[in-house]
């Protein structure tokens, strides 16, 4: 069965090690997929994120985690049980993967593991060894106004996964871009998502993005409209450094001119152009 895997990285135009990485990468995700679809798991949960527009939606950047929301809250809800489904799923392909849990903090609401390929070190850039380790990550609180749809794969075999629509995984990508912290660090895969966006003329879900800022982040004394979302990312664009968004994003696309015409300006008319429905 391996010359299936074979077979799904042979679709990328590599170049480079850090090339083939980022196809093996996004197999490995497609695989998961796909065992995670065998066990069940999209009865009652869905996928979105940036590994969920790029498998797809044909984002044209590489996405390593792979993020997904319990479609009603279930605090009681683990990963584990998934871990063996999984393994068995690559041993057919002839891959071994370990699993780990994440351990998680008393607070959080995301349930974590990591998956990792062990069979084959991949000699990248400047001669290091590193094996490809993918982050799963299952939001068990979810806010409830989102919308679902399945979207077929064709490898490793024709299924269904259960996705979040276009306007819901646009409404989690504006709240990232609000809410999200990593201290001095700035994640600029969520401003390229923006972007894209945009110029593909999406809409937002107002409706999920409204209520999951109020569950997740906002406490402003006023209510959360469209204007005060939008006034709220544009205060955000103004205070980012965009040489550190530029950095972040980089390795994850192929042509680096695409990022010429960021700056503060470019954003901030990008935000003008955000449409909710």
């Amino acid at each position: 069965m391996n010359e299936i895997f074979d077979q799904m990285v042979s679709r990328y135009e590599i170049r480079t090690r850090g090339e083939k990485l980022m196809a093996q990468r996004e197999v490995i995700q497609e695989i998961t997929l796909s065992a995670l679809h065998r066990a069940g798991f999209f009865e009652r949960v869905a996928f979105y994120g940036g590994t969920c527009l790029r498998i797809f939606h044909h984002l044209p950047r590489s996405s390593e985690d792979m993020d997904f929301s319990l479609m009603k809250k279930d605090s009681g809800f683990s990963l584990e049980p998934y871990f063996k489904p999984i393994q068995n799923e690559f041993k057919s392909f002839g891959r071994e993967v370990i699993i780990t849990k994440k351990a998680r903090k008393a607070s959080s609401q995301i349930e974590s593991a990591f998956l990792k390929d062990t069979t084959e070190i991949l000699n990248v850039e400047f001669q290091t060894e590193r094996t490809i380790k993918i982050k799963i990550e299952v939001d068990k609180d979810p806010p409830m106004n989102f919308s679902t749809e399945y979207k077929l794969l064709l490898l490793p075999y024709s299924f269904m996964t259960r996705c979040f629509t276009l306007p819901g995984l646009f409404a989690g990508k504006i709240h990232a871009l609000l809410f999200r912290t990593w201290r001095n660090r700035v994640k600029g895969r969520d401003w390229y998502d923006l972007e894209w966006y945009v110029r593909k003329d999406c809409s937002a879900d107002f409706h999920q993005l409204k209520a999951r800022s109020i569950q997740f982040g906002y406490s402003g004394k006023e209510d959360f409209t469209e204007e005060v979302c939008i006034g709220m990312l544009k205060s955000r664009i103004e205070a980012t450094n965009m040489a550190f968004v530029k950095a972040d994003v980089t390795p994850f696309i192929k042509d680096i001119s695409e990022l010429d015409i960021w700056s503060t300006d470019y954003f901030l008319q990008l935000a003008d152009r955000i449409k909710f429905e």
